[in-house]
């Protein structure tokens, strides 16, 4: 339910400022984390990942929820919702952006995408580029990226206790399939 209404608030945003936009949806991206130290792997995936695409504009909203990451470790999903997300105070992480190439939506392909704009987590916003694959398809837009995110950068403080099982930075990977919003 919750879901919904974050991506018919996205919609509406989009729809006030592009009419005539042509718009690619999806409700279940998926976006995982990985931190790997001597000590400890931690892993966490969120299939529940709200995006769209304005291919008028070339704009690109992402939310998730953080609450929806699943660790192969309730306690450690406690911990990360409780101590370091602080989910409660901040219960999604944004990106609001804009594809930098000019792609040619009606062509079927794949291409090299970035696309630079603002990610904000933990209630920090940060100017960022995300870089990854944009494939065109006849009826769908796949998207599959990377990148890595620092801890500190976002105020996400880690207690000296844990501070050696958890990386200071983790690596961020996403994979998207829009469908076009008739």
């Amino acid at each position: 339910m919750k879901t919904r209404l974050v991506i018919s608030l996205i919609i509406i945003h989009f729809i006030a400022f592009q009419a005539k936009a042509q718009l690619f949806m999806t409700q279940g991206g998926e976006t995982s984390f990985f931190s790997e130290t001597p000590l400890e792997n931690i892993s966490a995936l969120n299939k529940q990942v709200a995006a769209i695409i304005n291919t008028s504009t070339s704009e690109v909203a992402v939310r998730i929820q953080n609450v929806a990451f699943h660790f192969p470790n309730k306690l450690m999903e406690e911990h990360f919702n409780e101590n370091y997300m602080e989910s409660e105070k901040y219960p999604n992480s944004t990106f609001k952006g804009k594809i930098q190439e000019v792609i040619d939506f009606k062509k079927e392909g794949v291409y090299d995408v970035s696309a630079k704009g603002i990610l904000e987590m933990h209630g920090v916003k940060q100017e960022r580029v995300i870089k990854g694959k944009l494939t065109v398809g006849k009826e769908q837009l796949t998207f599959v990226g990377n990148f890595d995110v620092k801890l500190a950068d976002h105020k996400i403080e880690i207690p000296t206790l844990v501070m050696a099982k958890i990386a200071e930075s983790l690596t961020v990977k996403n994979h998207f399939v829009f469908t076009q919003k008739k």
